[in-house]
């Protein structure tokens, strides 16, 4: 068993992502993992992630708060524990359109190169 305290996550950064915290609960810098990784961010009032894809699929699911997902092919506006999927390569944008914090957990596998 491998745990992770939230008070020991690690922060991380990406691209184009504002007024956002972002942690790792599992995988990557977080501990050992063979397969994929855990993130969890908190998105200021008016935070998100500009329009960006990966080759990686991802699975979010809304913690706390409202959070709005936009892809090419929709928009839709999540709540506390709705979830989405980003399929590989897909284009997707999210805000958070609130006056209030939200909090999502981000499930992704490892890229192809850091499970060889």
């Amino acid at each position: 068993m491998h745990v992770v305290r939230l008070s020991d996550a690690p922060r991380y950064e990406a691209p184009g992502h504002t007024d956002m915290r972002m942690f790792r609960l599992q995988g990557r810098e977080a501990g050992p993992s063979d397969v994929m990784w855990l993130g969890m961010s908190q998105i200021l009032p008016g935070g998100g992630i500009t329009p960006s894809a990966s080759p990686e699929e991802k699975f979010y699911v809304v913690l706390h708060g409202e959070v709005t997902f936009e892809t090419p092919d929709g928009t839709a506006t999540l709540n506390s524990w709705d979830s989405c999927r980003i399929a590989p390569n897909e284009i997707r944008a999210l805000r958070n359109e609130t006056n209030k914090p939200a909090v999502v957990l981000l499930a992704m596998p490892l890229p192809n190169t850091a499970r060889d």
